[in-house]
């Protein structure tokens, strides 16, 4: 098991490029959300078992990342719920998010993280949130 310092530093590796990381502070937040609105419309079960999944694999990395990833899916799950969107438009917004990504990936000239690990698809929400959690004084550590 990595340690969440490793998970941060081995997804930086491809994610050099200011522009590139402009592009995945936009684009994976909207991916995550889009994911978790898509499940919630599919199916509650299906939901609950992936939702606790992820926070299980987030726990292995401590149970502050735990928290963090919970608040995550938790943020994208109301925001859901407010706004409403239909299947149709999540996928839009999905398929449109992903093409961001695999734009900011050819300006960075190297391959996304989840190609050679499909754990990245997890890390990349926590990558973009860390330097926020970090300016709030987060430390995953304590």
């Amino acid at each position: 098991m990595k340690s969440f310092e490793q998970w941060m530093e081995a997804y930086a590796v491809s994610h050099q490029n200011p522009k590139n990381k402009q592009i995945h502070n936009i684009c994976v937040p909207i991916i995550f959300f889009a994911v978790v609105a898509l499940v919630w419309k599919v199916s509650f079960f299906l939901f609950i078992i992936l939702a606790a999944a992820t926070i299980g694999f987030y726990f292995t990395m401590g149970k502050k990342i735990a928290i963090v990833g919970a608040a995550m899916i938790g943020a994208s799950l109301v925001l859901q719920l407010a706004f409403g969107f239909g299947f149709f438009m999540l996928v839009l917004i999905f398929v449109a998010a992903w093409a961001g990504q695999f734009y900011g990936h050819q300006i960075e000239g190297k391959k996304p993280s989840f190609l050679q690990d499909l754990s990245f698809l997890l890390i990349g929400p926590l990558w973009v949130a860390y330097p926020l959690l970090q300016k709030a004084g987060f430390s995953p550590n304590d």
